[in-house]
């Protein structure tokens, strides 16, 4: 994560877009991506003659600046085919910072940011996201994160659900809100840490252990073709998040992103993208009801039946998008497809039918491999929601008998960082125990105590509603209360009214107060 000299750094540069006219955030941002993306450009081999590459053109003093990095910019948004999904998505993105001395200024925090980040690597933090980092920062600073429910998933937790969903090289892997692509980000780091032939293992930050170099995928064979042009998918609706998700894994060295510009809940998303299937899933849809449901998909029919009126025109509903999402993630995964998706935690009790829809839905589709409840703090500072996250296995679709039989469940009560809007590291790493838990549960079944994790037959979940959250089959310790016999409670409430009179005339008398007044 970013440290406070380079927060500091970034402050300051906002402040300077300020100044020179930029008032939206946004475009503050997203300007300084492409910076971020201009200089990485060259460490990933994106660009090959001098001219083009960072460490030659902002350290020459004798050209307009401004204009070359224009035109640089101009020419790496067409370093793909132009019918594929990067060149699409960058058309019409402009680089636009003309005044010379807010670039210089730029590009040194630009620099100072790779450095940093360079000296996390280490120090030990392999696992990166600094485009994503970044963006976490300039959002907190101009008070947009965390609106409509949406926010970034910290990259501790990103990693923590790589290491439960195991991605490898034949997997075809999605998040359907993918913004910034973090998810898509670490499930690219993972793999790559599993494919570094005998490289020495690590100990990251975070506890968790990791390699770096991937030498065991051959330049140029068809692992690597797969893994940088044909692995990683995602869908987002707002065109800033597309631009900075496709710079952003390429950044990382995806040379093909495939990251698409529509509504993973629409009916154009059936027309385009209905067929569609994927081996992993990664998510953390937003926690917001706010959506149009009158262009919801109608594949997505059993969660929230669509309603019409007599002429057949189609209702508009109340309708929770969290729960949408996730029958979308079910029906997007092939068979013995697996996900890993953060929810509130209302999703796993409510009430409502359509709560009770959504659970039956995942028990008969699915085999819920784990429900792991995350700590109240996980998401502040942006939200102090109850969140879980779920880990499923697809084994049907529409199917008729449930397919889950048992569900294990665990608790973090930590994550390893200060659950106050800080969220500092602590020196505790409960990350790679909970991945070692879920990985040999063999023995839960025996337990007779429920505490920290556990199995629950179906049996008992089926009579609970489909209740799938942790409190609900958790052993509570409860103490006896000892009182006090009902007279000597009444005596001390007697003498307790008795002080307080005494206090009351006192107080008068001090005042002077008379009642005839």
């Amino acid at each position: 994560m970013l440290n406070s000299i380079i927060k500091t750094k970034i402050s300051n540069l906002w402040d300077m877009f300020w100044a020179a006219g930029t008032s939206n955030p946004l475009t503050a941002l997203e300007q300084i991506s492409y910076l971020l993306f201009m200089r990485r450009a060259e460490d990933v081999g994106l660009v090959e003659e001098d001219s083009y590459k960072w460490s030659f053109y902002t350290q020459c003093a004798d050209i307009d600046l401004p204009k070359t990095m224009s035109d640089i910019f101009e020419h790496l948004k067409t370093i793909n085919n132009e019918h594929e999904p990067f060149t699409k998505a960058m058309e019409g993105a402009k680089f636009e910072i003309t005044k010379p001395s807010l670039l210089r200024a730029a590009i040194d925090v630009i620099n100072d940011i790779y450095e940093a980040a360079e000296q996390e690597r280490n120090e030990g933090q392999i696992f990166q996201d600094t485009l994503g980092d970044f963006y976490e920062l300039i959002l907190s600073q101009t008070g947009e994160a965390g609106k409509n429910g949406q926010f970034r998933t910290p990259r501790h937790i990103i990693h923590f659900m790589c290491e439960l969903l195991k991605p490898t090289l034949e997997d075809k892997i999605c998040d359907v809100t993918c913004g910034t692509s973090g998810f898509l980000v670490g499930a690219y780091q993972y793999i790559i840490s599993q494919n570094s032939g005998k490289e020495e293992w690590q100990t990251d930050t975070d506890g968790f252990k990791i390699r770096t170099s991937a030498n065991a995928i051959k330049p140029n064979s068809k692992k690597a073709k797969k893994l940088t042009t044909g692995t990683f998918y995602g869908y987002d609706i707002d065109t800033t998040m597309i631009r900075l998700g496709m710079m952003n894994l390429m950044m990382h060295n995806i040379k093909e992103p495939h990251i698409k510009h529509i509504d993973s809940l629409s009916q154009k998303f059936d027309e385009e993208e209905g067929n569609t299937q994927y081996t992993k899933i990664l998510a953390n849809p937003p926690f917001t009801g706010r959506i149009d449901s009158l262009d919801i998909s109608m594949i997505l029919d059993r969660v929230y039946p669509p309603k019409f009126d007599k002429d057949g025109k189609r209702q508009k509903q109340n309708i929770q998008s969290e729960l949408l999402f996730l029958e979308r993630i079910i029906q997007l995964l092939e068979i013995e497809g697996k996900a890993a998706v953060v929810v509130p935690e209302g999703v796993l009790f409510g009430g409502s039918n359509a709560y009770k829809n959504l659970r039956e839905i995942l028990l008969k589709d699915c085999l819920v491999d784990a429900i792991i409840s995350l700590p109240s703090g996980a998401f502040k500072p942006y939200t102090g929601v109850k969140t879980s996250i779920l880990v499923f296995t697809k084994k049907g679709f529409k199917n008729k008998d449930f397919s889950t039989q048992k569900v294990w469940f665990y608790e973090l009560e930590t994550d390893g960082y200060s659950l106050d809007d800080n969220r500092k590291k602590l020196s505790d790493n409960p990350l790679p125990r909970a991945v070692e838990f879920y990985d040999n549960k063999i023995d839960d079944e025996a337990k007779k105590e429920r505490r920290q994790h556990f199995y629950v037959p179906f049996g008992e979940i089926e009579k609970n509603d489909f209740d799938l959250s942790f409190n609900r089959y958790k052993d509570f310790d409860y103490e006896e209360q000892q009182y006090d016999p009902p007279q000597e409670i009444l005596k001390a409430i007697l003498a307790l009214e008795v002080e307080i009179n005494n206090d009351l005339q006192e107080l008068k008398d001090l005042i002077g107060y008379d009642e005839k007044d």
